[in-house]
């Protein structure tokens, strides 16, 4: 869905000509001058979701990130009207959805109240109510995470299976929407949504955070202070040679830029952190013994 183009405003417009565009809508659409106009009632919705989503500094800069698709997976109908304004200019013509946005789990338009400003029995005629949105959880690789996948999950609750795609660069606790494939309606309306929500699993190279990864690699005490190669294993499988320079404290690290995961659907990667770890051995030879005492005496 174009939220800019439903409310007939280019991209870079500012929230005072969001809500003039709006406004307008709302009038042209709302229920009082449109009853019983299925056309009208699906334009009234769109226009107060996109106003929902592109008046909110934050809503609005996860649209324009991750596009429409991106965005619905990440927000639910409830997300979306979650401290709106919508009920302050819907009032202004008579409109009033009873107390919030949010009750039930669904959004303001599952029912309208058929009672009209002025009297009468205009309006809309209440709607069967949304099943109930269900969580699940899906674990997902960190090689899954780096490149983006597709997964056919079971849906025991109601015996099908759907394909979900994964984008690259999903984070722990994101959370992704298959609409529809919630719990039945139990009064004959549409199927609540499912949300997908995403853990990674630990991997047995690299820790995560965010989209930069932490390798740790182990060298001993002279090849700290001589400086060496060493191979870093990479998300794509590859090796690189990475040069330690002389002097390299315990704890030090050296970054490899681009080489970490990707930020989000579109974005560039974040980089691989080499970390170094400096290698005291549990045990010495006779021959190493007398060689770091020769070293002590010298102030090494």
């Amino acid at each position: 869905m174009d939220y800019y183009k439903i409310l007939g405003v280019d991209k870079s417009a500012d929230s005072a000509a969001i809500k003039k565009a709006y406004r307008k809508l709302a009038m042209k659409y709302h229920p009082d001058k449109t009853a019983g106009d299925k056309a009208a009632e699906e334009k009234f919705k769109e226009a107060n979701e996109a106003y929902a989503v592109l008046s909110d500094p934050e809503k609005r800069k996860q649209y324009d990130t991750y596009g429409s698709t991106g965005f619905s997976q990440r927000y639910s109908q409830e997300d979306i009207f979650r401290g709106s304004d919508l009920g302050s200019i819907l009032r202004e013509f008579g409109i009033n959805f009873g107390g919030g946005f949010s009750q039930g789990g669904g959004s303001p338009f599952e029912s309208f109240f058929s009672q009209s400003s002025g009297g009468g029995s205009r309006g809309f005629q209440q709607q069967p109510a949304k099943g109930q949105d269900m969580i699940m959880e899906l674990w997902v690789t960190l090689e899954e995470v780096a490149t983006g996948t597709e997964r056919t999950i079971a849906l025991a609750h109601i015996g099908d299976r759907v394909s979900v795609k994964i984008p690259p660069g999903i984070e722990s606790g994101k959370k992704l929407r298959v609409t529809g494939k919630g719990a039945p309606s139990q009064t004959g309306g549409p199927a609540g949504d499912l949300y997908l929500k995403i853990n990674v699993q630990p991997h047995s190279l690299f820790q995560q955070e965010g989209s930069t990864l932490i390798y740790e690699v182990k060298i001993p005490f002279s090849q700290a202070a001589l400086g060496t190669k060493v191979a870093i294993p990479t998300m794509d499988g590859k090796e690189l040679n990475v040069k330690i320079p002389a002097g390299m404290q315990a704890g030090g690290k050296l970054r490899l830029q681009g080489k970490g995961l990707p930020k989000g659907p579109k974005g560039p990667h974040g980089d691989l952190m080499v970390k170094i770890n400096i290698e005291v051995p549990k045990e010495l030879s006779a021959e190493q013994k007398k060689l770091l005492k020769e070293l002590q005496k010298i102030g090494l």
